[in-house]
């Protein structure tokens, strides 16, 4: 189903923990790192399909979730010729994505990557939320920035996070009232070390990705 610019409507999705880290899925067979995404079948609206693809990709229903933000806009991608089926050229041009911010309500263990007979996944890990670009592949890139520099303001924030900035704030107007050099520390925050989890890993492990692992790309896009 594409709109009359080639566009077909598919809805993308930040998935957050507690800590603020997002879902991060590596395509199934591949090196290809990416959120959830998925298109919009005809009769459905953004959010249904939303809740349909988070199943279908990551086993959650809309119980294990919270729906904390979506993009205003469709946010656009062209998919380059070469990853576009020869009978679909001149015809497709790309996908047009509102993107929604959810956080996850359930566990770790409530994500099955196998809920279908035809995953997109087969390995996932949690990832801060600015995820490097670099290991995007390239014509996905500017949605991702837009995407999650939109959503960013929606991201909740805890009240020991939000008092640490707000006692180096006071520390530092204490400092230029009374004559003294303000300080620009800012303040650690504590970053996991990355993760990698697969559908066989044993309950409660996870495997630590090796020092000095690239991830790179190899994209199919075929919806």
């Amino acid at each position: 189903m594409l709109d009359r610019d080639g566009f077909r409507p598919n809805v993308g999705i930040i998935l957050l923990n507690q800590k603020n880290q997002v879902f991060w899925g590596k395509r199934i067979r591949t090196h290809s790192w990416q959120f959830p995404q998925g298109g919009i079948d005809r009769g459905e609206s953004p959010e249904q399909a939303m809740f349909r693809e988070l199943h279908e990709e990551v086993g959650l229903s809309p119980h294990h979730v919270r729906v904390v933000a979506r993009t205003r806009d469709w946010l656009r991608y062209e998919v380059p010729d070469r990853y576009i089926r020869r009978e679909a050229r001149g015809h497709y041009k790309g996908q047009k994505q509102i993107w929604f911010l959810l956080q996850l309500l359930g566990h770790d263990w409530d994500l099955n990557l196998r809920a279908t007979n035809h995953p997109e996944f087969d390995a996932w890990r949690w990832n801060d939320y600015w995820v490097p670009l670099d290991v995007v592949v390239e014509f996905k890139r500017g949605v991702y920035e837009m995407a999650l520099t939109e959503l960013a303001r929606f991201v909740p924030r805890g009240d020991q996070q939000r008092n640490r900035y707000l006692r180096g704030g006071m520390r530092a107007r204490d400092n230029v009232r009374e004559g003294r050099e303000p300080t620009t520390a800012t303040p650690q925050l504590e970053v996991a070390r990355p993760t990698l989890r697969t559908p066989w890993t044993p309950a409660g492990a996870s495997l630590e990705l090796p020092p000095g692992a690239t991830l790179a790309h190899q994209p199919n896009e075929q919806e």
